[in-house]
């Protein structure tokens, strides 16, 4: 089965071609970001933008109640030793979100958003370049 059947709607090409730029402009694309998690998928790896985009939506809430909630629930997905989806950092950073974990601020998760992003910018990024998947967004229009 060919990879664009995947695809749940088409971007246009130019767009596709301008994540080349960074990995930020892969990550400011919907459609970016569907096939970026497309990628880490097939690599097994994709906690580490699930956990990314899980920030930025942590970031915008506004009701303490529901940032204490979510606070909770990014930890223990993502940063909490053994979790579902762990992420990979340090030890340092690790402890530092655990400590503060019961007093959660709106950057809580900020160091090890960072450490994510550089990961997602350094290593992962240079692969979903050179993937079928992204080759297929960029050649999706000239069918």
């Amino acid at each position: 089965m060919p990879i664009s059947c995947c695809f749940p709607y088409r971007t246009p090409q130019d767009e596709a071609m301008g994540w080349a730029e960074s990995v930020d402009k892969v990550l400011e694309s919907k459609a970016g970001r569907v096939a970026f998690i497309a990628f880490l998928k097939s690599e097994f790896s994709e906690e580490n933008i699930l956990f990314w985009m899980a920030c930025e939506e942590y970031k915008k809430i506004k009701s303490t109640t529901k940032m204490i909630e979510r606070s909770q629930e990014i930890f223990t997905e993502y940063v909490k030793v053994g979790s579902p989806k762990e992420i990979n950092i340090d030890c340092g950073t690790r402890e530092n979100i655990t400590r503060n974990i019961s007093t959660p601020t709106l950057n809580s998760f900020d160091h090890a958003q960072n450490i994510i992003h550089s990961l997602l910018a350094k290593d992962c990024y240079p692969r979903f370049l050179k993937s079928e998947i992204y080759m297929a967004y960029c050649q999706q229009n000239e069918r």
